[in-house]
């Protein structure tokens, strides 16, 4: 006989958004009883999934790290091994570990209006139901990353490597090496290889921006020395958040300003040998995608080294021997790694179903970014685009508690935001609203945003904090049920 399990919050991944999302509902909502599923068999999602050289972050650790617990290291912009390091230690320090279901990959979500409840299947077998289902496996999807069927890619004669599956066997000491691509992978990963490959060359069919700054955080060395922990951590994080958020609405409102800016900071640190233009002049305003962080300029020291080189041209085919471009330029390779992006998927890939009916990810809209219209007691964290992660997912998990504590004083079983009101929010729009390629791919099998609150997903922490924080629960938007009545509803034919 197959045994069910009840909790009040089930949270769906054990990630930086699920660990998080489980501490604040420890700190803010300690009688709750919750679980943690995860499909794989340890803690830490993209941060222990990603293992190709150099993974680190590409925002500062002050504000990618929680607000309850402080980043002690030194660097601001940390290796992916660290990050890892930090989000277990913070599971343990939490007791949220003991709470975690490994091995417990989630495929279906049924809502029963009868009973208030969600039904929660894993692929082995496994059922839970709980009152609120929190899905915190962001959008990126763990099967593959986009793959490109290069021409003739059965015909190279060396390694050809995805960033998201990095074989730990691999060697490429001493090889010549191609990295397709020009986004945050890419060039993250030339100067790691750089440092022991024969030769890497970065090949983008267009440009990046690429900002870099400092891998330290002089200020905040400062402010951590003169200040008590818990103390400067905030004040740090709170400097950090200001500046970010002036620095993404200089670079909207003065687009032509700002490009130019960045294209002057990146040729004071290019060879001779390598223009800025074409290698480094993007088609598109900054932001319209998100700009790729160099820290301690990395990047540019390995192409004034001459162990790198970057190469802006469009592939006609692989080769035995390496790349073939448009251009009739070969490019000789050992090793080709194809960081060409990521896939998209809409909550975690789980088929959800409210009374039978099916729900398609693309037609929903979202409501203050994180539930949907028509559906009961389920929100998804996802983050920001133009800052860090964390910040929009700590604002999620807290403004769930919230609803949950509310839930309870007035003794309701549901909370549902309205779906007539999502259809007079204006045109949908993509709720990850960047021009990158991966995202537009994704777009159509993703839940949408409107154009004005609360169905509008606003890149804007310091807005947000106002409204997770303050705005009253009940706004006329969310609509809220009792248990008899829900039962009553859903009896009647």
């Amino acid at each position: 006989m197959t045994t069910v399990e009840h909790v009040d919050v089930l949270i769906v991944g054990a990630g930086l958004s699920g660990v998080g999302a489980a501490c604040r509902l420890q700190e803010r909502l300690p009688g709750k009883t919750y679980a943690v599923l995860e499909a794989r068999d340890t803690i830490g999602g993209t941060w222990d999934l990603f293992r190709y050289p150099g993974i680190r972050s590409d925002s500062d650790m002050f504000t990618l790290g929680y607000p309850f617990r402080p980043w002690k290291d030194p660097k601001a912009i940390a290796d992916g091994p660290s990050i890892l390091a930090y989000i277990r230690s913070t599971a343990e320090a939490f007791g949220v570990t003991s709470r975690i279901r490994f091995g417990h990959r989630v495929v279906r979500a049924s809502w029963s209006s009868s009973s208030a409840r969600w039904t929660v299947s894993t692929a082995h077998g496994k059922t839970f139901t709980c009152r609120f289902l929190y899905l915190c496996s962001g959008y990126y999807s763990y099967e593959s990353g986009h793959v490109v069927d290069f021409p003739g890619r059965s015909e190279f004669a060396g390694e050809i490597v995805h960033p998201q599956h990095w074989p730990s066997s691999l060697d490429y000491t001493g090889k010549r090496v191609v990295v397709i691509g020009s986004g945050a992978t890419a060039v993250t990963l030339v100067p790691a290889m750089a440092s022991t490959a024969a030769r890497v060359t970065m090949l983008q069919r267009s440009p990046s921006y690429i900002v870099a700054r400092p891998g330290r955080d002089a200020l905040a060395d400062r402010i951590r020395a003169l200040l008590p922990e818990n103390l400067a951590h905030r004040v740090v994080r709170g400097k950090n958040v200001v500046m970010g958020t002036l620095f993404f609405q200089l670079m909207r409102r003065l687009p032509e300003r700002a490009s130019s800016a960045l294209r002057k900071r990146v040729a004071a640190q290019l060879p001779a040998s390598i223009p800025v233009d074409p290698h480094f002049v993007p088609s598109y305003d900054p932001w319209d995608q998100r700009l790729c962080l160099v820290p301690d300029a990395d990047l540019f020291r390995a192409l004034r080294s001459g162990k790198a080189d970057i190469v802006t041209d469009r592939i006609s085919r692989f080769t035995a021997s390496g790349v073939l471009l448009e251009s009739g330029r070969s490019l000789p390779a050992d090793v080709i790694v194809t960081a060409t992006g990521l896939r998209l998927v809409a909550f975690g890939g789980i088929a959800l179903t409210v009374d039978g009916r099916e729900i398609s990810p693309g037609d929903q809209r979202a409501y203050k970014g994180m539930m949907f219209g028509g559906i009961p007691n389920l929100a998804w964290c996802v983050g920001y685009t133009n800052n860090s992660w964390t910040l929009r997912a700590d604002l999620t998990s807290q403004y769930v508690c919230r609803l949950l504590a509310y839930l309870d004083r007035r003794g309701f079983a549901s909370c549902t935001p309205d779906p007539a009101s999502a259809s007079s929010a204006g045109r949908p729009r993509p709720i990850v609203d960047l021009a990158s390629g991966y995202i537009k791919r994704a777009a159509p099998g993703l839940p949408k945003q409107g154009e004005r609150r609360p169905w509008m997903m606003r890149q804007n922490y310091l807005l947000d904090l106002a409204d997770m924080r303050f705005n009253r629960v009940d706004d006329g938007v969310m609509r809220f049920g009792r248990a008899e009545d829900l039962a009553a509803a859903s009896s009647q034919p």
